[in-house]
């Protein structure tokens, strides 16, 4: 609790994180095409399917126009060849979606150390991601260490991610461009991660409990396998953050979205934001889908923090 109230605290001091200097970086991952720049309308691309570049872009846009919060968004369809960007280098705060990140970089750490989870490890890791425990996410930051974090960060070529200062894992700022570049670490074979660990991060987040299952899963085919992660935090003055990642596999998948948001007047406005792009985002890659994941429905824990905030913070 300690620590999940320093988090917000640091945040309302106006700490700001910096990057760590760069490790050198050895091995590679295949990576999206980085966007240009960050931009202020969506911009989709496809060699192979211009049409459905057109379309996405259209859709994308008109359900995201006129949202009084600020979005990010990626879409990686390498099976596809289309790939989607809206402000795909701004950076957002990552509250829990961090998290990915740091069990992957675990697992990096134990391969260089040619070693198994311990039993801790594995039940730390299990509640981090299904449950988003955060005391677990907290031990588990602390036990892989700023070097192994920034070293799995170089070698996943993150490099606009940057690490919470000290122990406040939830201030790591992050891109949609970068989330993009996670998850198709996850996803496909390299050299970082290999397949062993990768499979335990999926079927992690394939395995997040129903009430945090909300989000980028929003119209997907309920024939492909979801793995989320999501993350959902107050700052007063500035609004929810809400983010949303996923993986979707299986037959007609191998496909990634990444919706970012900040200054949400309320934490249902954000989701209702992710969810609005992914139905759309999901639809147009599988137009011959016959059944679809529904839009969530708001569980009693809607609108509770994902981490714990001082009395005097909480939604505008």
């Amino acid at each position: 609790m300690r620590r999940r109230r320093g988090l917000v605290t640091a945040v309302l001091l106006g700490l700001v994180p910096v990057p760590l200097a760069a490790l050198p970086a050895s091995g590679a991952v295949a990576a999206p095409a980085s966007p240009a720049s960050a931009t202020v309308s969506v911009s989709c691309r496809s060699p192979a399917h211009p049409s459905l570049a057109r379309t996405l872009d259209r859709d994308i846009d008109r359900v995201v126009r006129g949202r009084i919060s600020a979005v990010a968004i990626g879409v990686d369809a390498p099976g596809q060849r289309v790939q989607c960007w809206l402000d795909g280098s701004a950076h957002f705060d990552s509250a829990s979606v961090v998290k990915v990140t740091i069990l992957s970089a675990l697992l990096r750490k134990t391969q260089q150390q040619h070693r198994n989870l311990t039993r801790t490890e594995a039940a730390r890791a299990t509640e981090m991601i299904t449950e988003s425990d955060n005391d677990a996410a907290s031990d588990l930051w602390d036990d892989v260490g700023r070097y192994y974090l920034q070293h799995f960060l170089n070698l996943a070529h993150m490099t606009q991610t940057y690490l919470g200062p000290g122990p406040y894992w939830g201030l790591t700022r992050i891109t949609a461009y970068n989330e993009v570049l996670l998850l198709r670490l996850l996803r496909s074979r390299n050299s970082v991660l290999d397949t062993s660990s990768r499979d335990y991060v999926l079927d992690l987040m394939a395995r997040v409990i129903p009430a945090q299952r909300w989000g980028v899963p929003a119209g997907a085919p309920t024939r492909l396998t979801v793995h989320v992660k999501n993350g959902w935090l107050p700052l007063y003055p500035y609004g929810w953050r809400i983010n949303s990642i996923g993986v979707f596999t299986g037959r007609g998948g191998g496909y990634s979205i990444v919706v970012l948001t900040q200054d949400n007047p309320t934490m249902t406005y954000g989701i209702d934001t992710i969810e609005a792009a992914a139905r759309v985002v999901n639809r147009d890659l599988n137009p011959a889908a016959k059944s679809r994941v529904p839009s969530s429905v708001p569980a009693a824990s809607r609108d509770t923090p994902d981490e714990s905030v001082p009395a005097t913070a909480g939604t505008p």
